[in-house]
């Protein structure tokens, strides 16, 4: 019999690894032998793969365990200083960031400012960021394993390529492997909804894993999907566009230059401007809205009823095509309250496919601004954790 070519056991040996470091995570603290058991993994494999984690300081002998008769066993622990994330959301106007350790524990957190949409000029700005946030850390930057960078628009995840961002202008720019070269540490780059929804993957414990969709509603609306434990991004990075599904050819011009998108009826932009037509035009901004819809306006409170229903209309159509078992609404446009997200349940139990609804949950998730960055360093956090076949190929020196 032909032995196994060595690149095979190179990556049923990847592929035990990874699934050594997960069973750690999930389980925080647990022997060789309970891990063992949950894998079927031979005390060989076992010994050679934990031994190389622990040297390379992902993990870590903690305690002893409780003893059923002989030695205590020795627990094995993920080290959460083995290792620290930088992550980074892009906007408009400025750029936040994060340093965490693989807890996703904040180290340290910075905003840069940036002077203008300039490709050049905002590679600066990030490269000075993340020589910030190490220097106010304290982390080596030996030590730092990889920036996460989370952005508006069409991201090529695998590519590191900026397809199209509707804030700076850029098509088809090579971010990844332009800020690779500056910073000279692997740079993963995606659409800012993807790393949110990765943050809700990797930072929750309580958030199923599986199938869940995240919906972001605010300046635009984005969605992000995971599908068997993967987030689904589509051939080029364009999926989860749910803004600029049309709902009315006939509707406003949206910044996308169709008409009648959702995002073009019930984003913050679109609400105000409606609020100033029917409310009145010293409507000043989507906190003012929601203030006199809070006090009985009636006209206030139908403009948001109208955009919870359109929402909800969508909800219900996205859990007819995927059936998913959880639905996260999160983003600055959560804090438009009890008239809005009322008509969201109300029309989505209306246009639900019957017996789809009963086991879905839609949930309202109320993160800070901070949590944009956590998404962004979870991009790093999730390549370590990923089994090889899940991974996506890059090209390039930091692969």
């Amino acid at each position: 019999m032909n032995p196994t070519p060595l690149g095979n056991r190179t990556l049923i040996r990847s592929i035990n690894r990874s699934i050594i470091l997960n069973v750690i995570k999930k389980e925080g603290e647990i022997s060789r032998a309970a891990i063992a058991h949950l894998t079927g993994l031979s005390p060989a494999t076992l010994s050679g793969i934990t031994s190389q984690l622990i040297n390379e300081g992902l993990v870590f002998e903690k305690t002893t365990g409780e003893s059923t008769g002989g030695r205590p066993p020795i627990l094995l622990a993920l080290n959460p200083r083995g290792g620290f994330v930088i992550g980074i959301k892009l906007m408009e106007g400025q750029a936040v960031g994060a340093l965490t350790d693989l807890n996703a524990l904040v180290l340290a957190k910075s905003t840069i400012n940036l002077k203008d949409k300039l490709l050049e000029t905002s590679i600066e700005s990030l490269v000075l960021l993340v020589n910030q946030l190490i220097q106010s850390s304290g982390v080596r930057k030996k030590q730092l394993l990889g920036v996460g960078i989370g952005l508006a628009g069409v991201v090529d995840f695998a590519k590191g390529i900026v397809r199209q961002n509707p804030f700076f202008g850029w098509e088809n720019i090579q971010l990844r492997d332009l800020l690779e070269s500056r910073m000279r540490v692997p740079v993963y780059i995606d659409n800012d909804v993807n790393t949110l929804t990765l943050s809700e993957k990797w930072l929750d414990s309580t958030q199923p894993d599986q199938d869940f969709i995240v919906i972001t509603i605010g300046r635009g609306i984005g969605m992000g999907i995971v599908i068997n434990g993967q987030v689904y991004r589509g051939k080029s990075g364009g999926a989860g566009e749910l803004g600029h599904i049309v709902v009315d050819p006939n509707g406003p011009l949206c910044d996308c230059g169709k008409h009648g998108c959702l995002e073009s009826f019930i984003s913050d932009k679109a609400l105000l401007a409606e609020a100033r037509l029917k409310v009145g035009s010293d409507v000043t901004d989507l906190d003012d809205l929601i203030q006199r819809a809070t006090n009985g306006s009636q006209d206030a409170i139908s403009i948001l009823r109208h955009a919870g229903s359109l929402l909800g209309r969508q909800i219900a159509n996205l859990v007819n095509l995927f059936d998913p078992k959880l639905i996260i609404i999160s983003g600055e446009g959560v804090r438009m309250g009890e008239i809005f997200f009322s008509a969201i349940q109300i029309t989505f139990h209306d246009c639900v496919m019957p017996g789809l609804a009963e086991d879905t949950e839609i949930r309202v998730n109320t993160w800070g601004d901070g949590i944009w960055a956590l998404g962004a360093a979870s991009l790093v956090i999730a390549e370590i954790f990923k089994s090889p076949i899940q991974k996506e190929e890059r090209t390039g020196k930091y692969k």
